[in-house]
């Protein structure tokens, strides 16, 4: 359930902000949100719907490859198949 919060921060720091999520397609919202989450998740604040717990198979599974967060998943695959088709 999503709640409204009313915050005072500095002008300057909310513009900035701003062009960022939107540079991102993301609203500041929903990046306060992730932050606010990230920080109780460091904490181990959490609740029961929270708490994830990940099978052994699933982590059987993980290869330790990073995928930047940037990646262009469209323009890779277009890639991979004109290099597949050449």
């Amino acid at each position: 359930m999503d709640t409204k919060l009313t915050v005072k921060l500095n002008k300057e720091v909310i513009d900035r902000a701003k062009v960022y999520a939107s540079s991102h397609k993301r609203s500041l919202s929903r990046i306060i949100e992730s932050y606010l989450q990230s920080l109780v998740l460091q904490e181990g604040i959490e609740t029961d719907n929270e708490r994830i717990e990940i099978t052994e198979f699933v982590k059987s599974m993980s290869t330790g490859v990073r995928v930047p967060s940037d990646i262009d998943v469209k323009n890779e695959y277009s890639t991979y198949l004109s290099d597949k088709y050449k």
